[in-house]
C-alpha cells in the first residue's frame, strides 16, 4: 500500500500540473484529530476546477491515481434512476485501488465549493490554492459531530418508539416471518437503541465527543458490561437467538434510558417498559408451548396472552 506521503504527493502534484484544477482541499477522518488512524482511512479530496465537462467527458485522467479495483460514480447512478443532478457544478469519483488505497474524489466549481459549505464544514484542510480562492479556516474540529442533547419530547418519543416497535418484532418471530422480524429489529428498534446509547455516552462526556458514524465508537465509550449486552443484540436467524437479542436490547435500553432520564431530570415511563417486557415474555412462552405441540397457533392462544396479562 502506498504511504500517506506518496498519496499526498500524487494528489497535490496532479493538481499542480493541471491548469483546470485551481485549488485542493480535504475533509473527512484524515482531518479529524480525534479519529483513529488505520490503513482503511479514505482520502476525501475535493478539486476546485474551472469547469467539470472536460473531466467527465474524458475520464481516463483518473488513471493517474493507480490501478482501479472498483469505481463508483454516484452522480451518474443518480441520473440513471431519474434523480436530478447538475454535472456542470460537481461530480464524484469513489475509487478503490488494487493496493487498498481509497480516494473519494469530488470535482466542483468555485461556485459549488462556496454553496456546498466549505466555510461551515469544520473538518476541512486546504492543500493547494493557486489563486487564493479558499477562505481562511480555523484548525479542524469534529465538534459538529458531537452527540447532541435530546429534548424531553425527543427522549420520550424515542422510548415509545422502541417499545412499540418490539411488538412487531415479536409478531414476526411468532409468524416465522424472518425478514419482517429482522427488518423491524434492525431498523426502527436498533435506530432508537443506538440513539439512546449515544445519549448515554454524551452524558458521561459532557456531550463533547462523537459516537462515530453508525455508532462505530460505541465499544470505546461503553463499559464492558454494557458493551457485552450490546453485542448480544445481534443474532442470526434462529428464533431462540432472536428472542435472546430482543431481551438483551430491552435490558440495555432500560438501563441506559433510566440513567439518561436521571441526568436530564426527564420522566421515563417505567410502566410502559414493564408492560411491554412482560408482553414479549408471554409471547415467547406461548410460542415455545406451540413449538412443543402443547398448543396450536390460534386466536385462543393470543387471547390467553392478553387475559393472563
Amino acid at each position: 500500500m502506498r504511504t500517506e506521503k506518496e498519496m499526498f504527493d500524487l494528489i497535490i502534484g496532479t493538481a499542480e500540473r493541471d491548469h483546470r484544477i485551481r485549488a485542493v482541499y480535504m475533509n473527512g477522518s484524515r482531518t479529524n484529530p480525534n479519529a483513529p488512524k488505520d490503513i482503511f482511512q479514505d482520502y476525501d479530496i475535493v478539486y476546485v476546477v474551472t469547469e467539470t465537462a472536460s473531466f467527465i467527458n474524458d475520464e481516463g485522467w483518473i488513471g493517474v491515481f493507480g490501478d482501479l479495483l472498483i469505481l463508483q460514480e454516484p452522480d451518474k447512478m443518480d441520473q440513471l434512476v431519474g434523480i436530478e443532478t447538475d454535472f456542470d457544478q460537481s461530480y464524484a469519483y469513489l475509487m478503490l485501488f488494487t493496493d487498498g488505497v481509497r480516494i473519494d474524489l469530488h470535482i466542483e466549481t468555485e461556485e459549488a465549493m462556496m454553496e456546498n459549505g466549505y466555510i461551515s464544514e469544520k473538518l476541512t484542510v486546504s492543500l493547494l490554492d493557486k489563486d487564493g480562492i479558499l477562505p481562511e479556516l480555523p484548525d479542524p474540529s469534529d465538534e459538529d459531530y458531537h452527540i447532541k442533547k435530546p429534548s424531553e419530547p425527543l427522549f420520550l418519543n424515542g422510548c415509545n418508539e422502541f417499545w412499540w416497535c418490539l411488538q412487531n418484532v415479536a409478531k414476526g418471530i411468532w409468524r416465522d416471518e424472518l425478514p419482517y422480524a429482522k427488518q423491524f429489529f434492525e431498523d426502527p428498534v436498533r435506530t432508537v437503541l443506538n440513539e439512546m446509547v449515544s445519549w448515554w455516552i454524551g452524558t458521561k462526556h459532557g456531550f463533547q465527543v462523537s459516537s462515530g458514524k453508525m455508532g462505530k465508537y460505541f465499544k470505546k465509550y461503553l463499559p464492558e458490561s454494557y458493551w457485552e449486552l450490546y453485542k448480544e443484540t445481534y443474532s442470526d436467524g434462529n428464533p431462540e437467538n432472536m428472542w435472546r437479542s430482543v431481551f438483551a436490547a430491552c435490558e440495555l435500553f432500560q438501563a441506559l434510558a433510566k440513567e439518561v432520564a436521571d441526568y436530564f431530570s426527564f420522566t421515563y415511563n417505567l410502566d410502559e417498559a414493564a408492560k411491554m417486557t412482560n408482553y414479549l415474555k408471554r409471547v415467547k412462552i406461548c410460542l415455545v408451548q406451540v413449538s412443543n405441540k402443547s398448543f396450536e397457533k390460534s386466536p385462543s392462544i393470543y387471547n390467553t396472552i392478553m387475559i393472563e396479562w
